[in-house]
C-alpha cells in the first residue's frame, strides 16, 4: 500500500490520479486535511495525530510513503514565513514517528530552493538556501535521510522545480499569470529584461518521475526533477501569446534585482526516472485550455 500526503496540492492532485490508475483505490491511502471521494483517507488534523493513527485504523500494510505535503510559497512574499516554513519540519517529524510495521520506502518531494546560485545546477551544486522555506525543506531532507539510515529504510529525495501545467492557478508565476492576463484581455508585465533562462517541466512528467521512483532499486542519492530545455521569459510569454492567437501587449518594467538564469543538468533524472519530456507547446496548450474553463 502507498501512503500519499499533500493530495490537495498542485502536484499531489495529479499524483493521486496516476497512483489510482496504476495501483487501484485499494492500494492507495491519503493523509489529508479534508475528506476526498476517490480513495481511502485519514484526516491529519493539522498533523496533530497519535503515532498509532494508521495501525489503529487497520492500515498495517503501508510499504511506501510519498511525502508531497508541505507549505510551498505561492509568491515570493511567503518564502520567509516563519510559522509556515517551520510547519514543514514539524509535520515531517510527526509523520516519520508514526507506526508503519511494513514500511520500506519513503519518497520525499523537496525543492530546488535548497541550491546556491550556479551557471549549471546539478545534484552536486552547493546547498545554500536563500529563504526559510528552502532551509525548511533542506532540513527535512537531512532529517529523513538520517531517520532512514537509523531505521534501515530506503529514502529517495526528489528536488522538484519549475513545474507548469493545469492546476497551478494559485501560484503567482509567469505562466499562469500570463495566461490569466491574456484571457482577461490584460497586458502581460515582465520585470527586467526577460532574457533570464528558465527550465520548465510539465506536471505529467513530474508525476511520471515520482511514480517511477517507487520501484527504483538503485541507491542513487538525490535526483532533481526539472526541465532539460532552457527558455527565456520572453520566449515563454511569446509562445503563450502565439498559441492563444491574441494580440496581448507585453510591457517591460525596470527592476533593480539582477537577473538569474536557472539551467539544469538532467542526466541523473533521464537515466533513472524520466527519459523523455512533454514538448512545451503541448503542455502549454493543455494548460491554456484548462484555464479557459476556469472562473476567476
Amino acid at each position: 500500500m502507498i501512503l500519499l500526503t499533500g493530495v490537495s496540492g498542485f502536484i499531489g492532485k495529479h499524483l493521486l490520479e496516476t497512483l489510482l490508475e496504476k495501483y487501484g483505490d485499494k492500494n492507495v491511502l491519503c493523509l489529508t486535511s479534508k475528506p476526498i471521494n476517490s480513495c481511502k483517507y485519514l484526516i491529519h488534523n493539522n498533523y496533530q495525530f497519535s503515532p498509532d493513527l494508521f495501525t489503529s485504523n487497520g492500515y498495517n500494510e503501508i510499504e511506501t510513503i510519498i511525502h508531497a505535503g508541505a507549505f510551498t510559497p505561492k509568491n515570493s512574499n511567503q518564502a520567509d514565513n516563519i510559522e509556515l516554513s517551520n510547519s514543514n519540519i514539524l509535520n515531517t517529524v510527526k509523520l516519520i514517528n508514526a507506526e508503519f510495521p511494513k514500511l520500506q520506502n519513503v519518497i520525499f518531494l523537496s525543492t530546488l530552493d535548497v541550491y546556491d546560485a550556479s551557471e549549471l545546477i546539478t545534484e552536486s551544486t552547493i546547498e545554500k538556501p536563500k529563504t526559510l522555506y528552502g532551509h525548511s525543506k533542506l532540513y527535512c531532507e537531512k532529517l529523513i535521510q538520517s531517520w532512514g539510515i537509523q531505521n534501515k529504510k530506503n529514502v529517495q529525495i526528489l528536488r522538484v522545480g519549475h513545474v507548469y501545467g493545469p492546476g497551478e492557478e494559485a501560484y503567482v508565476k509567469i505562466i499562469p499569470v500570463a495566461i490569466k492576463n491574456i484571457l482577461a484581455k490584460k497586458n502581460i508585465e515582465i520585470w527586467g529584461t526577460g532574457e533570464e533562462l528558465r527550465s520548465f517541466i510539465y506536471i505529467k512528467d513530474v508525476v511520471k518521475a515520482i511514480v517511477n521512483a517507487i520501484v527504483l532499486k538503485a541507491e542513487v542519492g538525490v535526483i532533481n526533477i526539472v526541465g532539460g530545455h532552457s527558455i527565456s521569459i520572453n520566449e515563454i510569454v511569446n509562445k503563450i501569446i502565439e498559441l492563444s492567437s491574441s494580440k496581448t501587449e507585453v510591457i517591460k518594467i525596470n527592476s533593480d534585482k539582477p537577473g538569474r538564469n536557472l539551467v539544469f543538468d538532467t542526466t541523473k533524472m533521464n537515466k533513472y526516472l524520466l527519459q523523455d519530456e512533454t514538448p512545451m507547446e503541448i503542455g502549454l496548450l493543455e494548460e491554456f485550455n484548462y484555464f479557459k474553463n476556469l472562473e476567476f
